[in-house]
């Protein structure tokens, strides 16, 4: 631990300490209505398990319930293990709503984190702002989130506009003229339309085309041949999940030759989507919020990779080396909340983290900033699934 750590993280504690005050029997009987008893510290998760969409909600689960593993081995935090309760909300922010009162009032949950998806962030906070609940490091970019500060919502992976803007920096830096967008017929895909039109008429990468696909759409021979039509010199696709698969196909298949550019959450199974599309998902370019999973020259990956092999857990992505990253962060953010742990005390953990580096892995937060990492890189899938910078 850096040396700005241990003093911030002793400025945390003593704010945590500061609910002794009440006494410890009253401490007790309120910790344990909020998630936090003697030996257990209690968070909730509602995020997609099942359908097309799933592989995002499992991989962030494995890998921030590897994290979990990781510190419950050595003692758990200040001598309480951390328990995550998950619940499948199918990607549908409806069920996402009731999936968090059920966390909130009958699960007893300290906290939440790992929930999935920009509609289904939106259909929780309202819940978290009446209950008071902290929402930790749900996969979602979505600037509007992000524009201020939330006292409750604390994110780590960067912005879905910092992912656009380097996408669209290096589009205009190679000299593409213009662009065309593919985008989720849903709120991730609409409002990130908007920033990255705005991003395109800044950088003068005007925006030729743009048509929506349906989440759980299964042809897009329409759409291909659209873009077809359009040429224009680049196609940025802000999806996510199997439909990404099926653009890919179809767009392939229609001759069009355009240069294919994704957001971070476009391809999470990357071995799957390699072999669903034989070979096509060569040269398509990603944006990146975590370094490859396979870098252990960066110290939170060979941790990430020596807890795979100490735990057997058999997954293996961006996502789940996002949620252990998440895991370790969370983790800090609980310890510095002390002894005596609230949530008021686990917030003023978070933000008493300031400038920090989780195995170089940059993070910073503050009470002015909860946005946590600026991290983007781009690189390129080979047919095989692999990615090269």
């Amino acid at each position: 631990m850096t040396p700005s750590l241990r003093v911030s993280r002793r400025r945390a504690l003593a704010a945590g300490g500061a609910s002794l005050a009440f006494g410890p029997a009253l401490v007790r009987r309120a910790a344990a209505a909020n998630g936090v008893s003697d030996d257990t510290i209690r968070l909730g998760q509602s995020a997609v398990f099942s359908g097309p969409a799933q592989d995002f909600g499992v991989d962030y689960r494995a890998g921030i319930q590897l994290s979990f593993d990781r510190i419950n081995k050595a003692g758990g935090v200040n001598g309480r293990r951390i328990e995550l309760v998950s619940h499948d909300d199918v990607y549908e922010p409806a069920k996402t709503a009731v999936n968090t009162t059920r966390l909130i009032e009958q699960d007893k949950v300290f906290a939440l984190t790992g929930y999935v998806a920009t509609g289904n962030l939106a259909a929780a906070m309202p819940l978290c702002e009446k209950a008071g609940v902290p929402m930790f490091a749900p996969l979602v970019g979505t600037t509007s989130f992000r524009t201020s500060v939330n006292r409750l919502l604390f994110h780590v992976r960067a912005g879905y506009d910092l992912e656009l803007r380097k996408i669209i920096s290096h589009l205009s830096t190679i000299g593409i003229r213009n662009i065309a967008v593919v985008f989720q017929d849903s709120a991730f895909g609409t409002s990130n339309l908007a920033t990255c039109e705005q991003l395109a008429a800044e950088y003068k990468v005007p925006v030729v085309k743009k048509l929506s696909m349906a989440i759980a759409a299964t042809d897009a021979k329409e759409v291909a041949a659209g873009l077809k039509a359009a040429a224009p010199g680049a196609v940025v696709m802000i999806m996510a999940g199997r439909m990404v698969d099926v653009f890919i196909r179809d767009y392939r298949a229609s001759g069009a030759g355009a240069q294919l550019y994704t957001l971070s959450v476009g391809i999470t199974d990357a071995k799957g989507s390699a072999q669903r599309l034989e070979g096509k998902l060569a040269g398509l370019v990603t944006a990146s919020i975590v370094p490859p999973p396979q870098s252990l020259r960066v110290p939170i990956v060979a941790d990430y990779q020596r807890d795979r092999a100490a735990f057997g857990q058999k997954i293996d992505s961006y996502t789940a080396l996002e949620g252990y990253i998440v895991g370790r962060v969370m983790t800090e953010g609980l310890r510095r909340g002390g002894q005596a742990l609230t949530r008021d005390s686990f917030i003023a953990g978070l933000e008493s983290i300031g400038r920090a580096s989780f195995g170089e892995f940059p993070v910073e937060y503050s009470a002015k900033n909860h946005n946590g990492s600026t991290f983007v890189d781009l690189e390129m899938y080979t047919g095989a699934g692999q990615l090269r910078r």
